[in-house]
């Protein structure tokens, strides 16, 4: 296969997943099948799909509604009856805290005649910045960096979140009653755990305060000692827990899937059938540290070249995480893609990209990259060594210097990380 056409298959696949999460594709049948409520109708949410969503909503929604909702920066869409707000993303900013402040009060003193629609999707965690009493966007701000830099996965970092939080793990829906809380979700997470998609605001919570301080000290993260103190008098009972499954004031909450990784493996896939190349599907869940899973890739698409003729693609999804040791200008796809690069060594037939579906990988607005048989080659003609670079966590400088970034700009949705490998003996 020509690199050119290797590259263009990748893409296809990465634009294939994409379609499939698309807010105007993925909650039409749900929008369409909505009743209205006898009272009014209160649409909310965060995220980086919270836009297009209210945009879908407002599109396909012909009765009365009023709302806001909280998105990444250069994330917003135009819509006429629901405010849109930009903030800050990974770490928090005022425009989230004070945007997340008016969500809750926009729930407050609803009756059991309303309707709260909920737009959730990637990014909600940090979006929905609402420090619990006590707290400062300052303390929320710095423990957010730790837990970025740490190697905590997505599980435990919004472990935490939502002990610091006035709004996330099931406190926003409780603040809602008695209206019925409706919540659509756009999944970012392995598994797709509503209590873990932006910290479930609106899901019952099943950790605890005692939780969080295990995730602080795994990582040995000393944070504020505001901080401290609000999570150990939350685990001496001193401060209120999250809801818990069960919670009867959830008994009218209601939360449905719109969007997953698996279904967007699964049309990527499709494309690549219809093209005659065998799929491997390798899960929609994966985790762990990205350098060693794009080093398992890369072992894993040798081992098929050699058994094979046949083209075949490799798919993956899920969330690694990357221990930031380096300097360099990183995230965790473009981490792992570097990892699989050099473990692949130069081995003909074999490409691979890896991005994340919201346009953004670690803090660059960069969605991953490509590699290809002659990555490591063209790197050494540059002057670039690719193991160094690795160490230093500088995916980002290592593949933007062979211009092989992917570059897609504000996606507006976010079904998690999309690796694609090549095989074409």
């Amino acid at each position: 296969m020509k690199d050119a056409d290797a590259r263009a298959l990748l893409r296809e696949l990465f634009d294939a997943a994409l379609g499939a999460a698309r807010p105007a594709t993925c909650l039409a049948p749900y929008i369409d099948k909505l009743q209205p409520p006898r009272g009014r109708t209160v649409v909310i949410g965060a995220g980086k799909a919270s836009a297009a969503m209210a945009h879908a909503v407002e599109d396909r929604w012909h009765h009365p509604l009023s709302g806001l909702v909280v998105t990444r920066y250069g994330y917003g869409e135009p819509c006429k009856r629901i405010e849109i707000v930009e903030a800050a993303h990974p770490v928090p900013d005022e425009k989230g805290r004070a945007a997340a402040g008016r969500i809750l009060d926009r729930v407050k003193g609803l009756t059991p005649d309303d309707l709260v629609l909920c737009l959730i999707s990637g990014g909600a965690s940090a979006l929905l910045a609402l420090p619990a009493p006590g707290l400062t966007l300052a303390d929320k701000q710095e423990v957010n960096r730790a837990l970025l830099k740490s190697g905590a996965n997505i599980v435990e970092m919004n472990t935490v979140r939502k002990h610091l939080s006035a709004i996330k793990g099931g406190r926003l829906a409780i603040a809602a009653q008695p209206a019925r809380v409706l919540s659509w979700l756009v999944s970012d997470v392995p598994n797709d755990d509503p209590g873990v998609i932006g910290s479930g605001p609106t899901v019952a919570d099943a950790t605890t305060f005692a939780d969080a301080l295990g995730v602080l000290a795994k990582y040995m993260i000393d944070p504020p000692v505001a901080v401290r103190a609000h999570l150990e008098a939350g685990a001496a009972g001193k401060v209120e827990e999250t809801p818990k499954p069960g919670d009867p004031r959830l008994a009218r909450v209601e939360t449905v899937m719109v969007a997953t990784p698996k279904r967007s493996l699964e049309a990527a896939a499709a494309v690549a059938r219809n093209k005659g190349i065998e799929v491997v599907m390798l899960g929609d869940n994966l985790e762990g540290e990205a350098r060693l899973l794009g080093a398992e890739h890369a072992t894993q698409a040798i081992a098929l070249a050699k058994r094979s003729n046949r083209p075949m693609v490799m798919l993956s999804g899920g969330e690694t995480t990357v221990t930031v040791r380096g300097k360099g200008r990183g995230g965790r796809n473009v981490e792992y893609l570097l990892a699989e690069a050099i473990a692949a060594n130069g081995k003909p037939g074999i490409w691979g990209l890896a991005a994340d579906t919201d346009g953004v990988d670690g803090a660059e607005d960069i969605a991953g990259a490509i590699f290809t048989p002659d990555t490591l080659a063209r790197a050494r003609d540059v002057g670039h060594d690719p193991q160094a670079m690795l160490d230093d966590n500088d995916g980002h400088g290592f593949f933007e210097r062979l211009g092989d970034s992917l570059i897609t700009g504000p996606t507006r949705t976010n079904v998690n990380d999309f690796r694609a490998t090549l095989i074409a003996p």
